[in-house]
């Protein structure tokens, strides 16, 4: 059961109040390259991102997230830390949400100049804490480390919750981030039990696109699962693309996206006779445009063919010299090996 949870909104988005949990990502461009930044958010967003974050380190930056925002049509979150006149400066230039770490924006009357500002422009504000900025703690087991840092961390933003609450600002989300999972998890399910705010979860300087997936996955998919997590990032070292691939395979995963297509791959043997990694990625990257709950199954010979893949809604399975299309478990068509991934395609375009 989902946590219940009141809503608050990111330009269009909801986020919590029972709402879809929704992907996010982050540029990894400079903000201050318009064309770049509006570049690799309109792929994002192809990619299935539903709300993009970005950088704010100056006032160049901050002045151009207005350029920003009219070439884009997701909702825009500022990025701020330090200074909190980039806050005020963004919101000003039509940010939808602002992102801080109240701890290191300096005095409480910057604060809450900030949630002055975003009161009037009526935009939440995420209360973004990481067990990075903290203070060191002493070394231990590995486990008793991660309850005594998740405690930290639950203090210190219920510390900052009282504040904003003190300051009449309740369009509040919380993160709670650290580089270990096991904290992480710890630290959510801590806060969970004293605020009904929405979540951002996620797993923060995770790792690369293999380690960062790993840890991710295990820590998004234990706290979804408890109904913990209104709004997700997976943060890699990789392409942001990556983030949002990730991200809602996740979702679907765990149940939480139904009209999203999945994809079955074998993971190849000696039987098989063509490249299916290759044929697998490009097929992967066309069923992000469907909008439909197939199950699709791409495999390498004709053993894991329309056998083991019978519950596909369609499916391709390769061989020498040709292969197999198959629709819900009946061959449809034998094609020539040179021209499998051409006709396949062309049949999965017809189910979009």
């Amino acid at each position: 059961m989902r946590r219940k949870t009141r809503p608050v909104y990111a330009g269009k988005v909801k986020i919590g109040g029972n709402a879809p949990v929704s992907i996010q990502s982050m540029t990894k461009t400079d903000t201050r390259d318009i064309f770049a930044t509006i570049k690799q958010i309109n792929e994002l967003e192809k990619a299935g991102c539903e709300i993009i974050r970005v950088a704010v380190p100056d006032e160049k930056a901050a002045l151009a997230l207005k350029q920003i925002k009219k070439s884009i049509k997701l909702p825009l979150v500022a990025d701020i830390h330090f200074n909190y006149k980039l806050a005020l400066l963004a919101v000003d230039s039509g940010a939808d949400k602002i992102r801080i770490n109240p701890g290191n924006i300096g005095e409480d009357w910057k604060v809450k100049e900030i949630l002055a500002a975003a009161k009037s422009a009526k935009i939440p504000v995420r209360i973004g804490l990481n067990a990075g900025s903290l203070e060191k703690y002493p070394e231990r087991k590995r486990r008793e480390a991660a309850s005594v840092m998740s405690e930290k961390m639950v203090k210190k933003a219920a510390e900052y919750i009282r504040f904003f609450e003190k300051n009449k600002f309740r369009d509040i989300v919380i993160s709670l981030k650290a580089s270990d999972t096991l904290t992480t998890i710890d630290a959510y399910r801590k806060m969970a039990k004293l605020c009904d705010y929405p979540f951002h979860v996620g797993v923060t300087e995770a790792g690369t696109a293999v380690t960062g997936t790993v840890k991710s996955s295990v820590g998004l998919g234990i706290l979804l699962n408890e109904g913990l997590g209104d709004t997700l990032r997976v943060s890699l070292a990789a392409l942001p693309v990556q983030e949002v691939k990730i991200g809602r395979e996740i979702l679907k995963t765990l149940g939480l996206r139904k009209n999203e297509a999945d994809l079955v791959v074998c993971p190849t043997c000696g039987r098989c006779e063509v490249e299916l990694f290759e044929m697998a990625e490009i097929i992967e990257n066309e069923m992000l445009k469907l909008k439909k709950p197939l199950r699709i199954a791409v495999m390498g010979c004709v053993v894991n063919g329309p056998g083991e893949a019978k519950d596909a809604d369609l499916g391709l399975a390769g061989g020498r010299g040709s292969g197999l299309i198959f629709k819900n478990g009946k061959i449809l068509k034998k094609v020539p090996e040179g021209r499998l991934l051409k006709e396949f395609l062309r049949e999965l375009k017809k189910m979009g």
